[in-house]
């Protein structure tokens, strides 16, 4: 079981202009807690898609959350009433 256990969470008020800063943070969370280069990567493009689909239609606060807690990392995209996305990816 993974000793790792945070919650980090960002409310962001526009998500192009986060893109990149998303990307980044996405990528230095899952590795440190582990991911291996290509989930990292994946993982990474998937929170950016979700952000995108979230904020679609006008919707401008979208909260972004990284959980580890009982061996996963778990990521959720919550944009002011647009369908939540989430996924969680084991760690070692």
């Amino acid at each position: 079981m993974s000793d790792h256990e945070f919650l980090f969470t960002l409310e962001l008020s526009d998500e192009k202009a986060f893109d990149g800063m998303l990307t980044e943070l996405t990528h230095a969370v899952a590795e440190h807690v582990g991911l291996a280069k290509a989930a990292v990567d994946e993982l990474s493009g998937a929170v950016v898609r979700a952000l995108a689909n979230g904020a679609a239609g006008g919707r401008r606060r979208c909260d972004v959350r990284f959980v580890a807690h009982a061996g996963a990392l778990k990521v959720v995209v919550d944009c002011d009433g647009a369908d939540r996305w989430e996924t969680s990816r084991p760690l070692r």
